[in-house]
């Protein structure tokens, strides 16, 4: 069985190794492609704009994610036209269909994103053009194959015209009008041809020939050639785009043991039915079987002996009987009591969660397949969604309750964290306050949550502006609750600030912890939110361009419970994940960060934590920088260090030390400067730099050295100098120790 996938960057493991894969295909059956075009593969795909065109890669693979063939799709949005860079199979599978089935998915995408036509070039099937006789029958085979879609090259233009005198095969430029268009329109064509000329060939064209190319296409419309291998009537019918890969769609099939038939309690399977009833019609979703992993996922983010008591408890109940909490330990949390009924509360936060037969199963079974739809996501699906009840959210490291038992959205963040950073985006009316907890003391995952606020919603006392996170968590927290009563628009503003938020901390996945009961008329929660609002929220969230996984959590009026989620994924597919340029994002991450030069007396505790957390300075040499800082505190300028501090939304994210060079007339030292983990490779550091030599020009300072190591390890702090333009001043040998040289960098300002 063979799929075909889009491959949206090189983050992930399963995508780096399909991109080796296709560079493969490429040396073996491209000779004359360079290795340098070959190697910047992944970054086309990471920095979609830098020839200023958007690059799409589908691989067709079989189920052990062996690829059988590949095509490249480049797409300029201005123009509105989409060009087919490459295509090809591996060279055992020539025939077979494979590029077939490739090339329809290539013309359903340029349909989908409104392109007005698709072009490629084909080598010439003219003898007089192509004087090789194999290359020719290859060459009007592929031809051939193109006609059957009423794709031909455009004829009477100076395209095919030699760029070299000795220059033969020159291809043709071939246009597939995706079934509307049957010829171009010529102020349309000149357009398309001067931006493939002068982008993707700015190598090989000279300007005289560009010009030269683009004033031979005189018809208006463009005329093509006529059909050569097909007759009309044998053109394939109409495409339909379709943007993307379908969702994965993984249904918890335990979720009916758990039916609460007490009058009131809403969380029940007709739920589940709501929703799945609409999707299944959508055509969006691809159905994935749950699969089983071992406990250790469930540990990995919940306390053993909490998860071993809910599986004791709901096995014993009584056949038919719930257990409800009813005595909470708030003097004592510390000494859990013995007797199982009296421990409910002590692992419990509500009066309304019960314990029973149907607890355990449906929701260890929850959890697998959370953590089925995180695989889907970790193998390269762009989105997948676990559609399961009980929730989850609620759930905390040792305790239950909101109808929540286990973290689903916790366990599969913290999987998918094992291959990249990863942000939860909570959108339920109520607050996560579970995943809060678990990682409240954690900088890797990012918990966000948009809710109703704690004085009036569940679970009342979490989920306050100010619980930023603490530790090295500090700044990973985002609460951010809302009146009772709302607008869409205000909620929009809302979701766009969390949004931006999880654009500064760079995530590799996203997770989004579904609540549909921000609805209107929803029991449990005051706001409206109507079914466009569903829709315009998913639309926001997609065009963050991550891997998302979509876990259900609340939302309970099942009237319009399956019409609000399929208003939501529709948003969330039709995004078209739109990746930002490698620049514009620093860019763009940079106005979040704020400089401050006082130092206040948290900064020593802060500096030391920043600089063990980067890995690379040594106990002794983190406990330096916070000395220095402290001496600062004591004696001011007098102890001659001056700091620059760069903090993201009041969290350190990196900070500078300089000072004057005494006995000089204008030369100034930098003594540190160091940017947190999370938030390298965005510019800060430079962004650092840059702001010191302004504070030292201020000062009346001329010149700037650094000291730094000359070991290997090293490298990188050199060349950042270097590229920051500055320049290797002396060396020192054996400064360090025997074999560690110092060098000795300065700028003049």
């Amino acid at each position: 069985m063979i799929r075909i996938r889009r491959i949206y960057d090189d983050v992930l493991p399963v995508n780096r190794d399909t991109i080796r894969q296709v560079q493969e295909i490429l040396r073996t059956r491209f000779s004359e492609v360079s290795e340098a075009e070959i190697a910047g593969l992944g970054e086309k795909l990471r920095n979609p704009f830098k020839q200023r065109f958007r690059s799409i890669l589908f691989v067709a693979e079989n189920l052990r994610h062996r690829v059988m063939g590949f095509a490249m799709l480049l797409h300029e949005p201005d123009i509105g036209f989409c060009y087919l860079d490459w295509i090809a199979t591996a060279r055992e599978r020539t025939a077979g269909g494979v590029g077939g089935a490739l090339y329809e998915r290539i013309r359903q995408e340029a349909v989908a994103l409104g392109a007005k036509g698709l072009f490629f070039e084909c080598l010439p099937d003219d003898a007089a053009l192509c004087p090789d006789k194999a290359m020719l029958k290859e060459n009007r085979s592929r031809l051939r194959f193109y006609e059957r879609y009423g794709a031909r090259p455009m004829a009477d233009t100076a395209y095919e015209s030699p760029i070299k005198p000795d220059d033969i095969c020159m291809p043709h430029l071939v246009y597939d009008g995706l079934d509307r268009r049957p010829a171009p329109r010529r102020s349309f064509a000149r357009e398309t041809v001067r931006a493939v000329l002068e982008r993707k060939y700015a190598a090989y064209c000279p300007p005289d020939y560009v010009k030269k190319v683009v004033a031979s296409i005189k018809d208006d419309p463009v005329r093509l050639r006529p059909l050569r291998y097909v007759k009309p009537e044998a053109i394939q019918a109409a495409v339909r785009g379709r943007s993307g890969d379908r969702i994965a769609l993984v249904v918890s099939e335990r979720h009916t043991l758990h039916h609460i038939h007490e009058r009131g309690y809403v969380e029940s399977p007709v739920r589940i039915r709501s929703i799945l009833g609409e999707l299944t019609k959508s055509g969006l979703f691809d159905p994935v079987k749950p699969k089983s992993f071992p406990e250790k996922h469930l540990h990995a983010v919940h306390d053993a002996a909490f998860a071993a008591y809910i599986r004791r408890a709901c096995e014993e109940a009584p056949e038919g009987k719930s257990l409800y909490p009813y005595v909470f330990p708030i003097r004592n949390k510390m000494r859990p009591p013995r007797e199982r009924s009296v421990l409910a509360g002590y692992y419990c936060i509500d009066t309304f969660t019960p314990l029973n037969r149907t607890a355990y199963p449906a929701a260890r079974h929850g959890v697998d397949c959370a953590l089925t739809a995180a695989r889907e996501v970790m193998e390269g699906r762009r989105i997948a969604y676990a559609l399961v009840r009980p929730p989850g959210h609620h759930a905390e490291r040792r305790t239950f309750g909101g109808f929540c038992y286990f973290n689903n959205v916790a366990v599969a963040a913290q999987y998918l964290r094992g291959f990249g950073r990863v942000a939860i985006l909570d959108i339920d009316y109520h607050h996560g306050n579970g995943q809060e907890e678990i990682f409240y003391g954690r900088a890797d995952v990012f918990t966000v949550s948009i809710h109703g606020h704690p004085k009036f919603a569940y679970p009342y006392f979490s989920g306050f502006a100010e619980d930023r996170g603490e530790g090295e968590g500090e700044g990973f927290n985002l609460n951010l609750p809302l009146p009772e009563t709302i607008t869409a628009d205000v909620y929009r503003k809302t979701l766009s600030r969390a949004l931006t938020r999880i654009g500064d901390f760079g995530p590799t996945f996203l997770v989004v912890a579904l609540g549909l009961d921000t609805a209107k008329a929803d029991p449990t929660g005051t706001w409206n939110l109507s079914g466009k609002d569903f829709e315009a929220n998913g639309r926001m969230i997609g065009e963050l361009g991550l891997p998302t996984l979509v876990i259900q959590e609340g939302g309970y009026r099942t009237r319009t419970l399956g019409r609000n989620a399929h208003r939501f994924f529709t948003g969330l597919a039709a995004s078209g994940f739109h990746t930002m340029a490698d620049g514009d994002a620093d860019r763009d991450r940079l106005k979040n960060v704020d400089l401050r030069d006082k130092l206040d007396s948290r900064d020593p505790e802060r500096i030391h934590r920043l600089a063990s957390a980067t890995g690379f300075f040594s106990a002794q040499e983190s406990e330096l920088a916070s000395e220095l800082a402290t001496e600062t505190l004591t004696k001011g300028e007098a102890s001659g260090y001056r700091f620059l501090f760069a903090e993201r939304r009041g969290r350190l994210a990196g900070y500078a030390c300089y000072g004057p060079i005494p006995c000089t007339v204008d030369a100034f030292d930098l003594y540190w400067i160091a940017v947190h983990p999370d938030d390298q490779r965005g510019g800060l550091g430079r962004h650092l730099l840059m702001a010191v030599e302004a504070r030292v020009r201020k000062a009346g300072g001329g010149r700037i050295y650094v000291e730094t190591s000359q070991r290997i390890q090293y490298a990188g702090t050199r060349a950042f100098y270097e590229r920051c333009g500055y320049r290797l001043a002396s060396v020192m040998e054996d400064f360090y120790a025997p074999g560690d040289a110092k060098a000795t960098y300065c700028k003049v300002l």
